[in-house]
């Protein structure tokens, strides 16, 4: 059994800890989303523990009542844990503390990050090139992985290139918005650091992965844009797939097999763009960043 005395002592750490994330959100030294950004990237911090009345009331100008108001539109129980929201509580509330003005007087940071994904074939690739080219402005996510770099291939521009350690560490420390092994040899995986600095400076972000991957970012980060990539048909996706000669009879039997369950993924993102003509699509996924 603890100590009663370092029970307390614990307690009374954790409650001046408390103290100081709410001092610091009061005088405007650290904005509330990024305190809240914390809260759900680690439950184990102090910003986690937060009770949701507590953490409102600490933002100048919102008393007891104007709290009671906010939480019963966003409905999140005053005594909720803000590290303990569910998936629906965080994205109402990440758009709540995005809306409203922050210490400048603007409002909070309102990047997003835009995740493309899309059964086999259907042309991803193809257009995030497109909107590297009409779009150079764009940002995009840089993966992470343990393989060795290929001729031509720049740290930090096509990957960054880690060792099984560095990755192992990322993943171990919550810096991994998702990852996976490919082929059963290396493994690939989307930091969180890059792309949390990019929507904290308000910039949006495109992240192009497979629905597995999609699947672990939307887990991850529920204010993630979830963006489906359709054929115009399926027998036009099966054109393209035995057209290119990039793989065997046998491969391409797998995953026409694979984009057939693939396709039920769509009902799990936010948005779907049909993908028959590559500039069109490729400025309704660039659209998607502007959008309020």
């Amino acid at each position: 059994m603890r100590d009663p005395r370092e029970a307390s002592a614990i307690a009374v750490a954790n409650r001046r800890a408390r103290a100081a994330v709410k001092a610091s959100i009061a005088d405007g030294s650290v904005e509330p989303l990024s305190v809240a950004r914390t809260a759900w990237d680690d439950e184990t911090s102090v910003e986690a523990t937060l009770r949701m009345n507590e953490f409102l009331e600490s933002i100048r100008g919102i008393g007891p009542t104007k709290v009671e108001r906010i939480l019963d539109e966003l409905k999140i129980h005053p005594r909720k844990r803000l590290g303990f929201l569910g998936v629906r509580q965080i994205e109402t509330l990440g758009e709540w503390l995005r809306q409203r003005p922050n210490s400048n007087g603007s409002t909070e940071a309102t990047g997003k990050l835009i995740v493309v994904a899309g059964p086999t074939a259907v042309g991803k690739g193809t257009v995030v090139a497109r909107i590297r080219e009409l779009h150079p402005e764009v940002r995009f996510s840089v993966s992470a992985t343990t393989r060795q770099p290929r001729p031509g291939e720049i740290d930090g521009v096509h990957y960054f290139f880690v060792s099984n350690e560095e990755f192992d560490n990322l993943v171990e420390t919550n810096q991994m918005l998702e990852w996976a092994v490919v082929h059963g040899q290396n493994r690939y995986g989307t930091p969180r650091k890059p792309i949390q600095e990019a929507l904290d400076a308000g910039e949006s972000i495109i992240l192009e992965i497979d629905i597995q991957g999609a699947r672990q970012v939307k887990a991850a980060m529920p204010e993630a844009v979830l963006v489906f990539l359709l054929p115009p048909t399926w027998d036009e996706l099966v054109r393209r797939l035995t057209t290119r000669g990039t793989e065997s009879a046998e491969e391409q039997a797998r995953r026409l097999e694979t984009a057939k369950v693939e396709f039920e993924a769509q009902y799990e993102f936010d948005e779907t763009i049909v993908n028959d003509d590559v500039d069109t699509a490729a400025e309704a996924v660039v659209s998607l960043m502007s959008i309020a």
